[in-house]
């Protein structure tokens, strides 16, 4: 499911039959970070999991570490790749349902997406995390596909209202699923009227 695009990789494939094995590796990586956590998370477990030999893992990852940042990264590319699927049938003046796209999309992946409550876009480690950190780049993402969908610039001020818009979402929405392991529908709706009422001062 999707593809990896990012630093984080040791060697790229160059043949499908590596990126099909790229790809079930970062698939077992999901699968047992649901199961045990990234404590308990080992490059050997992926390894069996995936039915790959230990060296195929460590030809792309030099560490558990990078493995759960790749599938961060794949994480984002799919997500960006499925609201970019949706933006193409909303009409381009309509900021609030690009946003409902992105709230909608997010939930969608967490709550079916194999890993995604674990480590979503990188947030969820806690060890090692660059200092921007991960929703800068979910920002600067978002901030650019509505700037393109909306027909604008992605100046300074529509990038700084994302990044506050992602970080209020980042907080309101990990209390949604503490709340409620599905996430909170109440909680939710006060999210989605928020980040409405704060970029209505941006984008109307």
């Amino acid at each position: 499911m999707g593809r990896v695009s990012q630093p984080h990789l040791r060697r790229m494939p160059v043949q499908q039959r590596s990126a099909d094995r790229l790809a079930r590796i970062l698939d077992a990586c999901a699968e047992l970070l649901d199961e045990t956590g990234y404590e308990e998370l080992s490059t050997r477990a992926v390894a069996a999991r995936a039915g790959v030999p230990i060296g195929s893992v460590y030809r792309f990852f030099g560490n558990k570490r990078a493995l759960a940042d790749a599938l961060a990264r794949r994480n984002l590319d799919s997500y960006a790749e499925r609201i970019a699927h949706r933006l193409r049938e909303l009409p381009a003046v309509d900021w609030r349902g690009a946003l409902d796209v992105v709230l909608d999309e997010y939930l969608a992946m967490k709550q079916t997406v194999p890993g995604f409550a674990m480590v979503d876009f990188g947030a969820q480690i806690p060890v090692g995390a660059p200092a921007a950190g991960p929703n800068h780049e979910v920002a600067d993402r978002l901030a650019g596909m509505l700037a393109a969908h909306l027909g604008r610039e992605a100046d300074d001020g529509l990038r700084r209202a994302v990044l506050v818009a992602v970080e209020a979402a980042d907080a309101l929405l990990q209390l949604a699923f503490r709340v409620q392991p599905s996430g909170d529908a109440a909680i939710v709706a006060e999210t989605r009227e928020l980040l409405r009422a704060y970029l209505a001062r941006v984008l109307d």
